[in-house]
């Protein structure tokens, strides 16, 4: 394999548990993390991460936490912001609770997964060009990887390691994702 087309390895990272009542929509609201969690995380995953990697981190202050505290607890790596990692925005339905939402609302999101703006601000077509653009870079950069991000971003990733760049039904969504302040290693990606 020509060393260009070299498999890579990303780590994506989860947040901890944001300080906001179960079952609330809150995609691109900016809500803190559990600070004890959020320490807790950071001194679990430390010591995996790679050497002198490079830190991406969703600015959304919950993650912003944990890659803080990730990089006091590891010198060698370097931390940056990136806006492309914030996770999806649900619009005017942010901050309500998901029983609260018109089923209607649900159903024409289901509808038209790819294209329909849930809550009138993003579609899923956006916010996988988005996400595919760090991970183009990642697997394009000699330097490992950590992105410190949200569940919809690392779920993103995941087709993205399959080689999806589309999902036209919502029942291709993947539903595992790692829990808040745990992390995924997705190994093997290629371009």
């Amino acid at each position: 394999m020509p060393p260009d087309r070299q498999p890579r390895t990303l780590h994506l990272v989860r947040h901890a548990q944001p300080l906001i009542a179960p079952g609330v929509c809150y995609g691109a609201l900016d809500v803190s993390a559990c600070a004890s969690a959020t320490q807790q995380a950071a001194q679990a995953l430390a010591p995996n991460l790679p050497r002198a990697a490079v830190l991406l981190s969703s600015p959304l202050q919950r993650c912003v936490q944990l890659a803080k505290a990730l990089q006091a607890l590891r010198p060698d790596v370097t931390c940056h912001t990136d806006a492309r990692l914030v996770e999806m925005n649900f619009g005017r339905f942010e901050g309500l609770r998901w029983d609260s939402i018109p089923r209607q609302a649900l159903d024409d999101w289901t509808a038209d997964f790819w294209q329909h703006r849930f809550g009138g601000a993003e579609s899923v077509a956006q916010v996988m060009a988005r996400v595919a653009q760090v991970w183009d870079e990642a697997l394009a950069s000699a330097q490992p990887q950590v992105w410190v991000t949200h569940a919809g971003v690392i779920r993103t990733a995941t087709l993205l390691a399959r080689g999806v760049r589309r999902i036209d039904q919502a029942t291709d969504w993947p539903q595992a994702a790692p829990a808040f302040g745990q992390s995924l290693v997705l190994a093997g990606a290629t371009r």
